[in-house]
């Protein structure tokens, strides 16, 4: 059996990175041939990051390339596609190229939302309905949250599953499970892991944080995020980098996941609050989305609905070192039961088997 996975980043990006690449084992395990074609380099990220934009020469190019991929789709048993295969080309073209293809999709974010409440009219009317009509030809859309996959069944999907966005274990052993050694820093920190387009976020706990710094002492972590001003709230700016993100968390005290109620956040699949509890932290994060889903009131962290709520909730974790450790454990249990990719890597073999002996 032959597998075409086309992502949208290398492993710089997040979404390709623990969406697809990591489950690249569990593929050949099953006696799958894989071949993974991203359409945008990680280099091509780093220049995105930092001045704000693609380049417009190794982008045309990047498309070319991802044109050429999609020309050889009928080779394979079954094309794996995150998202769309290619964004903001018209509908016909792609489907024109995937014509020959068994094909799946998959979804961790609202993006069809970028087509449907774009602020011009003409995209809302000539890509507002891109997405749904692929999702209605896919033979299987693997969402991130239930929130997305019934977007797709709404659109006329006719198999969807949902699938969390999960971690490798193996990566996080050496900072949770029972025989954690509990951190205690002086004073506590606080985390959030994101990027430079995330990172506005932790704006929205600008005035909390500056309150609770009034109250107890504590530093901000921000991991990946770069600059932010945030003034009365100390913070520390950590680089991100794959093989140093573990240890960086772990060397925390409370995690951390903002977000805005907006259609768009509510497909969001809480990778961070995953990241944090695999590391043994207790979390916090806002009532939004999956995330009420992820975390457990008062049994691995706390849901916060306001800034009072904020505030109360990180001043008791901050100061009661025996209230992170217990919940900071339940978290460690409820990620290795549910949100690790040693329980979803075989159940994704099997789908995408599935699929092609469904086509067959």
């Amino acid at each position: 059996m032959k597998i075409l996975i086309l992502t949208r980043y290398g492993r710089l990006g997040a979404s390709s990175r623990v969406r697809f690449l990591q489950y690249r084992p569990y593929l050949e395990e099953a006696g799958m041939r894989v071949t993974v074609q991203p359409l945008l380099s990680d280099e091509m990220l780093r220049l995105r990051y930092a001045q704000g934009y693609y380049p417009i020469v190794a982008l045309v190019a990047a498309y070319w390339q991802r044109c050429r991929a999609l020309m050889r789709c009928g080779d394979f048993d079954v094309v794996w596609i995150e998202k769309e295969a290619l964004s903001w080309w018209p509908l016909w073209l792609e489907s024109l190229l995937l014509r020959r293809a068994v094909y799946v999709l998959d979804y961790d974010d609202a993006v069809f939302l970028t087509y449907e409440m774009h602020r011009r009219a003409w995209i809302r009317r000539w890509f507002g309905r891109r997405l749904g009509q692929l999702m209605a030809r896919a033979a299987l859309v693997i969402a991130g949250n239930d929130y997305l996959a019934d977007y797709a069944r709404r659109h006329g999907a006719s198999r969807v599953t949902v699938v969390p966005t999960v971690l490798d274990l193996a990566r996080y052993s050496s900072s949770g499970g029972a025989g954690r050694t509990p951190v205690r820093t002086d004073p506590p920190r606080i985390v959030w892991i994101g990027s430079p387009a995330t990172v506005h976020y932790l704006c929205l706990l600008a005035a909390p944080l500056r309150v609770l710094a009034q109250r107890t002492s504590f530093v901000l972590r921000i991991i990946g995020g770069g600059e932010i001003h945030m003034p009365g709230v100390p913070t520390e700016l950590v680089s991100w980098s794959e093989d140093g993100e573990v240890d960086a968390i772990a060397a925390c005290d409370v995690g951390i996941m903002p977000l805005l109620d907006s259609p768009w956040e509510r497909g969001k699949c809480g990778y961070k609050l995953i990241q944090y509890m695999a590391c043994g932290l207790p979390v916090v994060a806002s009532n939004v989305g999956v995330n009420p889903q992820i975390v457990q009131n008062d049994v691995n962290g706390f849901i916060a609905s306001s800034d009072d709520e904020w505030i109360v909730a990180l001043q008791r974790l901050l100061c009661d070192h025996s209230l992170r450790l217990r919940l900071g454990l339940a978290g460690r249990q409820r990620v290795e039961r549910d949100y690790c990719v040693q329980q979803t890597g075989p159940r994704v073999a099997s789908l995408l088997r599935s699929v092609v002996e469904g086509a067959g």
